[in-house]
């Protein structure tokens, strides 16, 4: 059996795994395992191997922004924070018709800066902004459509979990890769906006409209959002800010691993001066927190076996060979790549397909030629890639962040969540075309940064 061959076979065999309901983690672990016992003839390789695999993987310093993260993102959905924001966007919007579904995405947008999680941004505003949609009148199939859409902008907008595994994964600068996401988040944003607003034309009687609140009131609600807006540029802002003022010579006041210290301690700190973050709260975000990076770490671990699997077999270095002889043009080659994250997106949660992905796919466009250098042609993908994974969780039949806002409104049948979210779905495929065939749109604002 050739080296291609034994990998498709271990990546089919992992895939019927997932299909049985096996933890996408012990599916990646199992089959790296037993792949490599296959090839080298001896369960002690892959036993030695996992010995010094879990130490090097864990120890990498990178890895502690994700706990990190996390922690600040646990400690904000307990501050308020989310219903501080919903508050000024619906006061700056809920006159219009649909102004509140928008007021809905702005908020979700903010949240998600500082919060860095699609599934806890679409639950904590799923619980602040569908009772308001309802009690204005909203139709059920906008309500769970826009809010479960918006929670996927937790995933692009820095900082963000799976930005960083990605980093780590291509070996980039989660910097620049933070840099790199910021316009296309904002794009999502604004996209996800002129949906409602088409929806609301084309439907009037899914909106309503309320009274315009005084100015003087709306700049109330607007001060009332100051935290977010502090910890969030003080964060971003001490990653790619020249701070030479504070330190000698031109450079950033933080490393990333010390900006999701600074976001993770702020947001504690806000919570218990104002009153809103108990004792009890307090280790309850740490343990949330605990859960999920040990998720994650199993994960991880799971991924690295499977990538010391293929490693072994050539099948990555192989495939990438045969795509440039066969002579197929890169942006085919990519477009698949593409098709394939969204059938994947259908079964799979997004931190499951990037690490199951990217050994295989990065080889492949990194031997292509895009007209980019190899670094930019990494961020541009991996931009790419987070934007579909992003749509999968909003495709049916398992789109997470379908579930999670379905959980919120049990009330509501699904279909109609399914029905609801089909015009974001198709923004987002908008948004794409225009990111592949555009990459300096992607790209800008990391060359200006660096």
């Amino acid at each position: 059996m050739t080296g291609l061959s034994l990998a498709m076979t271990g990546f089919g065999l992992m895939l019927l795994g997932i299909f049985l309901r096996v933890p996408i983690a012990l599916a990646m672990a199992m089959t790296g395992f037993f792949g490599t016992w296959y090839v080298l003839g001896t369960p002690a390789a892959p036993m030695a191997q996992l010995k010094t695999m879990s130490y090097e993987t864990f120890s990498n310093q990178g890895l502690s922004i994700v706990p990190l993260f996390l922690l600040m993102g646990q400690f904000a959905t307990r501050t308020g924070m989310s219903s501080a924001l919903f508050k000024a966007a619906s006061d700056w919007l809920g006159h219009r018709r649909g102004g509140i579904a928008m007021a809905s995405v702005g908020a979700c947008a903010g949240f998600g800066a500082i919060c860095g999680s699609s599934l806890a941004t679409a639950s904590t505003m799923g619980q602040v902004a569908l009772p308001e949609m309802r009690k204005r009148g909203y139709s059920d199939s906008l309500s769970t459509g826009v809010l479960a859409a918006g929670g996927t902008l937790g995933i692009l907008i820095p900082p963000s979990i799976i930005l960083v595994i990605y980093a780590i994964m291509a070996e980039q600068n989660i910097v620049k890769m933070f840099m790199a996401a910021m316009v296309p988040g904002v794009l999502a944003a604004l996209g996800y906006m002129l949906t409602v607003m088409i929806y609301v034309h084309l439907r009037p009687d899914s909106a309503t409209t309320a009274d315009r609140v005084p100015l003087r009131d709306r700049m109330k609600t607007f001060a009332a959002t100051w935290p977010v807006i502090v910890i969030f540029g003080m964060t971003m802002g001490g990653i790619v800010g020249d701070w030479n003022w504070v330190k000698p010579g031109p450079q950033a006041l933080f490393t990333p691993n010390e900006a999701a210290a600074f976001g993770a301690t702020a947001t504690a700190a806000y919570g218990i001066f104002a009153g809103r973050l108990s004792l009890d709260g307090f280790f309850q975000a740490i343990l949330e927190a605990a859960k999920a990076t040990a998720m994650i770490f199993f994960i991880l671990l799971g991924a690295e076996m499977f990538k010391g699997f293929l490693a072994l077999t050539r099948a990555p270095d192989m495939l990438a060979e045969w795509v440039s002889t066969q002579g197929f043009a890169p942006l085919v080659v990519l477009a698949l790549m593409l098709v394939a994250y969204l059938v994947f997106g259908c079964v799979m949660d997004s931190l499951s397909m990037i690490l199951l992905t990217i050994p295989i796919f990065l080889p492949v466009i990194e031997a292509l030629d895009f007209g980019m250098s190899a670094e930019d042609t990494a961020i541009w993908f991996g931009i790419l890639a987070l934007i579909v994974v992003e749509v999968g969780l909003i495709t049916p039949p398992v789109g997470m962040n379908l579930f999670i806002i379905n959980g919120v409104a049990r009330d509501i049948p699904i279909s109609k969540t399914y029905a609801g979210v089909a015009p974001f779905v198709l923004s987002d495929m908008v948004r794409v075309v225009i990111l592949v065939a555009f990459p300096p749109i992607t790209l800008w604002l990391v060359h200006v940064m660096f």
